[in-house]
């Protein structure tokens, strides 16, 4: 439950870092050192998620699960 807790906060991390990016970038009109900043943290975090998706799931901490197909009758 800790790993799917960590995944969300994690993908919400990276919502919040592209939302400011996109803030600045309006506000500014150009360039901005806040605009740099918030995209970094944006592309950090994303490669934390992966790592840590990829870590969990070779751990056995997390499972691929699909969608059971439906098979038509003829």
């Amino acid at each position: 439950m800790l790993t799917k807790i960590l995944i969300v906060t994690v993908l919400a991390g990276i919502i919040t870092s592209l939302a400011f990016g996109l803030f600045h970038m309006l506000k500014v009109k150009g360039r901005s050192k806040q605009m740099v900043n918030a995209l970094t943290v944006r592309i950090t975090l994303s490669v934390l998620l992966f790592i840590m998706l990829l870590a969990a799931y070779m751990t056995g901490l997390i499972q691929p699960h699909g969608i059971t197909p439906i098979i038509q009758s003829q």
